[in-house]
């Protein structure tokens, strides 16, 4: 006879846990999962925002934190600066796996993807100074449009890519992982403030120390997470967007396993880390930056930066995304990947259109002014649906072509 609290009743209820937590982490992998939890978070911001402004405005604005390193800062920017680096730290792990061992892998493979998310970042972001008649030069608001969601766009895809061949899924992860990582490094490059040599060596540093380590393989936790903490407060108290330190982390990370290795540091760690950031992070992001008022819609229809962020993504998109992989294999640089066709490219450029989660980051940066903000935002939410909507009625009819 077992008592009720013995040893055994206790290691099966350790057991069930790990379960219940494994199953859910599971759950959280799921392309289709990080996607609708957006769309859910978004929805609570812009229900919170327009029933209850005066508290969201309030929580969000919370400002927290010591003073020195300009680490004293809103809960809103403590989500952008701080835990969006995580998410960006997954994103370039998972770019630097695909450029080294993934689909990515040599030139010719690269050409295509690069191709395409070069038109697709230069494009919106011509299309978004035409439509503004300049005004998007300001602030760098032209950068807004230049980034695909990739957490988004793949849950879209999800939704009926069962039914389509594994190219179209290739193409679009590949195009997005460049998008970003260029989107990222503009992120660097424009929205440096203050900037501050001895901050930004002493991360460089730091994350120099990281490699050593991950190579090394002496990875405890009480050793990595002061080392990333502190590589992260010196990149930010450097005046470059603190989110640049997890695309360097993410890029330093091994992706090869050694041999008697199960799996390199980086599969370990996007396997650990992939269900907070899509499960967790980018959904909190969302109900921190898409609480818009619905006052702003008129304002955005007339305003020509708004104007120029929507037309950048919902048509400079698709236009320098399908145009992209077109030169590319019109000059014989790159192919299309296996059981594809032109008609399966155009879904994706479509797709390409979401911009959310980064455009919405720079959308912060771009300027100081909370109308303004809001404006661009709703260019960047508006767009966005239309191009899931679009995309996802384009994949159905493509999906039944397939059958």
């Amino acid at each position: 006879m077992r008592l009720p609290f013995s040893k055994d009743s206790q290691t099966a209820s350790d057991r069930n846990g790990n379960r219940r937590m494994e199953n859910l982490a599971e759950f959280l992998r799921e392309e289709t999962t990080g996607g609708r939890l957006l769309l859910a978070a978004t929805l609570v911001a812009l229900l919170w925002a327009n029933l209850a402004p005066g508290t969201y405005e309030r929580l969000w604005g919370l400002e927290f934190g010591p003073s020195w390193a300009h680490l004293h800062l809103s809960l809103s920017h403590w989500v952008a600066d701080g835990l969006l680096a995580i998410f960006f730290f997954v994103a370039g792990m998972e770019v630097k796996r695909e450029l080294t061992v993934g689909e990515l892998a040599g030139w010719r493979a690269a050409a295509l993807p690069l191709l395409a998310a070069a038109g697709g970042m230069i494009m919106p972001a011509l299309i978004a100074l035409g439509v503004s008649r300049g005004a998007a030069a300001e602030g760098g608001a032209w950068a807004v449009p230049v980034a695909t969601d990739i957490a988004f766009a793949l849950g879209v895809l999800a939704l009926v890519g069962s039914a389509l061949p594994s190219g179209v899924r290739v193409l679009l992860l590949s195009m997005a992982v460049i998008d970003d990582l260029g989107a990222i490094a503009l992120i660097a490059v424009l929205f440096t403030k203050g900037f501050s040599l001895l901050w930004f060596l002493a991360g460089l540093v730091l994350c120099g120390l990281y490699w050593l380590a991950q190579n090394r393989r002496w990875t405890p936790l009480p050793l990595m997470i002061p080392l990333v903490v502190a590589a992260w407060v010196c990149i930010h108290a450097s005046g470059v967007h603190a989110t640049v330190t997890g695309i360097i982390l993410g890029l330093l990370t091994p992706v090869v396993a050694r041999p008697g290795e199960e799996e390199s540091p980086a599969s370990r760690l996007e396997h650990r880390l992939h269900p907070f950031s899509a499960g967790f992070i980018v959904p909190l992001f969302a109900l921190a930056a898409a609480g818009i008022g619905l006052g702003a819609i008129g304002d955005t229809l007339r305003d020509p930066i708004a104007q120029g962020v929507f037309f950048g993504l919902l048509v400079g998109k698709v236009i320098g995304v399908f145009g992209g992989a077109w030169l590319a294999v019109r000059l014989r640089l790159g192919e299309l990947p296996g059981g594809i066709g032109w008609a399966d490219v155009f879904p994706v450029a479509v797709l390409a259109g979401i911009g959310y989660t980064v455009s919405l980051l720079v959308a912060q940066l771009t300027t100081d002014d909370p109308d303004a903000v809001a404006r661009t935002s709703t260019a960047v939410l508006a767009a966005s649906l239309l191009a899931s909507l679009l995309a996802l009625g384009l994949l159905k009819v493509r999906a039944r072509a397939h059958r």
